[in-house]
C-alpha cells in the first residue's frame, strides 16, 4: 500500500513554482496571470487523478492555452464568397494591419501636435476618403452602414417625411429591415411605386412641404426582374428637396465586372446630395459607415450631421480611423485582390494544390468554380474561379484544424475556391489539408 510519503500527488509542482517557470511566465506576460493560472490549476488536478505524471504539469498547461487572449480563432476563406459576413467580411490589408498596431497605442487621433491644442478627430482618414472620391464635397465617418443612414435620417427627418419606392423597403441580414431603422428615428415613410415599379410621377404626386428629402435605397441582396421600372437619381434632382443614396457595398468607384453595382462616384456625380455606404465591403476596409456629401448643400449637410448630438454615440474609435485611412492611402486591400484575381492564375494555384496534396495520398482534384461577391453586395453576379476538390469528409475536419479551413459543399465534395483566398496562403491551405487527412487516419 503507497504511505503518504510516496503518495504521487505530493510530488506535483506547486502553483507559483509553475508560474514561475520560463515558459509559463512567458505565456502570462502574453495572456495574463488569471487565464494561465486557471489552465496551471487544471494541470495540476490532472496530476492528482494520475493522467498526467507530476512533471508534464507545465507542459500540459502550455498546451491548454490559446495562442492569444481572444476566443477568436484565424480561419481561411476558401467558401468563394469574397466578403463572408460570418468571417468578419472585408480582411485588412497589411498596411491597416500596422495602422492599427499604431493607432493601439497613444497616438494623435484628436491632437495638433504643432499647436499642442485639440485637432479635428480623425482628419487624415476623412482627406483620404476625399481624396478617393473627388466629386464628394465633405466627409464623415459613423460606425457602421446602418448608423450613417440612420444619422442622415435622425438629423434631417426627425418628424417628417421620407419619399421611398415600396421596391427598396429592403430586409437585410438578420432580420435587419430599413423602414424599421428609418421611423425608429421619429421620421415617417411616404411610400410610392408598387414592389416592381415606380416612376417619377409617383415622386413628384409624393413632395410636399413635409418632406424632408428622397430616399434612395440599392437593393443589394435581390434581383427583381420581369416587368420592372426604377427611377433613377438623376430623374430625380429636380423636385427642391436632398436625394439621399445609400448604395450599400461601398464601392467608391465603377469596376468593369460589377457594372449594375452603384458607385459613390458615380451616385454623385448623378446629382445625389449625399451618399452612405459600408467599408467593410467592397472598400475592403474596416467596419465603419461612409456619409459623403455633394459640394454645395451636400457638403453643408454633411456638416450638419456631424455636429448633430447622436453623431458623439454613433462616432468610430481611432482604430477604424486609422485601419480606414490605410486601406485608402496603403496597396491594394485583399478584398480588391480577389475582385481581380486572374482566373487562369487561380487555375493553375488549384493544379499545383490538388498534385501536391495527391502525392501526399489525399483525393485531390482541381475544378472550375463560381465565386460570389457577398456580404449583401452585387447580387446574381459570379466570378469565374477555381478549386481544389476533396471527399466530403474534409469539411468537418478543415474547420477544427488550427487555422481553421472554411470550404463549401457541392455535389457531395468539399470544393476549396481560392479566388478569396491570397496565393501567400496556399501553403497554410495545404498543410491543413494533410493534417486533416492524417487527422482522420488516426
Amino acid at each position: 500500500m503507497t504511505g503518504p510519503a510516496t503518495d504521487p500527488r505530493r510530488l506535483v509542482p506547486r502553483t507559483d513554482a509553475v508560474l514561475a517557470e520560463p515558459r509559463i511566465a512567458a505565456a502570462v506576460e502574453r495572456l495574463g496571470r488569471e487565464l494561465v493560472k486557471r489552465a496551471v490549476t487544471t494541470a495540476q488536478q490532472r496530476a492528482r487523478r494520475g493522467e498526467i505524471t507530476p512533471d508534464a504539469v507545465p507542459a500540459a498547461a502550455l498546451g491548454a492555452l490559446p495562442a492569444t487572449a481572444t476566443g477568436l480563432r484565424p480561419v481561411l476563406n476558401a467558401t468563394g464568397v469574397l466578403l463572408h459576413t460570418n468571417l468578419g467580411r472585408a480582411s485588412l490589408s497589411a498596411a491597416a494591419r500596422e495602422a492599427l498596431a499604431l493607432a493601439a497605442g497613444t497616438c494623435d487621433v484628436e491632437l495638433d501636435l504643432e499647436t499642442g491644442g485639440r485637432g479635428r478627430r480623425g482628419q487624415g482618414a476623412i482627406d483620404a476618403l476625399l481624396a478617393a472620391v473627388p466629386g464628394a464635397g465633405a466627409a464623415h465617418l459613423a460606425n457602421n452602414g446602418a448608423a450613417a443612414l440612420a444619422l442622415v435620417a435622425t438629423a434631417l427627418a426627425a418628424g417628417r417625411e421620407i419619399v421611398i419606392a415600396r421596391g427598396e423597403l429592403v430586409e437585410i441580414g438578420d432580420g435587419f429591415r430599413i423602414p424599421d431603422l428609418l421611423t425608429s428615428t421619429g421620421a415617417r415613410l411616404r411610400e410610392i411605386g408598387t414592389t416592381n415599379r415606380v416612376h417619377v410621377a409617383d415622386y413628384a404626386d409624393a413632395i410636399g412641404p413635409d418632406t424632408a428629402f428622397i430616399l434612395k435605397v440599392h437593393p443589394s441582396n435581390f434581383l427583381i426582374s420581369g416587368f420592372t421600372r426604377a427611377v433613377g437619381i438623376s430623374e430625380l434632382t429636380g423636385f427642391g428637396v436632398p436625394v439621399v443614396a445609400d448604395i450599400g457595398s461601398g464601392l467608391l468607384a465603377p469596376h468593369p465586372l460589377l457594372p449594375d453595382e452603384p458607385d459613390a462616384a458615380g451616385a454623385l456625380a448623378a446629382g445625389a446630395t449625399l451618399v452612405t455606404a459600408s467599408g467593410d465591403k467592397l472598400l475592403g476596409g474596416p467596419q465603419a459607415g461612409l456619409l459623403l456629401g455633394a459640394p454645395g448643400i451636400g457638403a453643408d449637410l454633411v456638416q450638419k450631421i456631424r455636429r448633430h448630438p447622436l453623431a458623439r454615440a454613433m462616432r468610430v474609435d481611432k482604430l477604424t480611423l486609422a485601419a480606414f485611412e490605410a486601406t485608402l492611402r496603403g496597396p491594394v486591400p485583399p478584398t480588391r485582390r480577389a475582385l481581380d484575381a486572374d482566373p487562369a492564375e487561380l487555375h493553375a494555384r488549384a493544379r499545383r494544390l490538388a498534385e501536391q496534396l495527391t502525392g501526399h495520398g489525399v483525393e485531390a482534384e482541381a475544378v472550375d468554380s463560381a465565386a460570389t461577391v457577398g456580404g449583401g453586395g452585387a447580387p446574381g453576379v459570379t466570378l469565374p474561379s477555381a478549386a481544389v476538390a476533396l471527399p466530403e469528409r474534409y469539411a468537418a475536419a478543415l474547420r477544427a484544424g488550427d487555422p481553421a479551413v472554411l470550404g463549401r459543399l457541392e455535389h457531395g465534395r468539399c470544393l476549396l475556391d481560392l479566388r478569396a483566398l491570397p496565393a501567400e496562403s496556399d501553403d497554410a491551405l495545404a498543410t491543413a489539408v494533410l493534417h486533416a487527412g492524417a487527422g482522420r487516419a488516426r
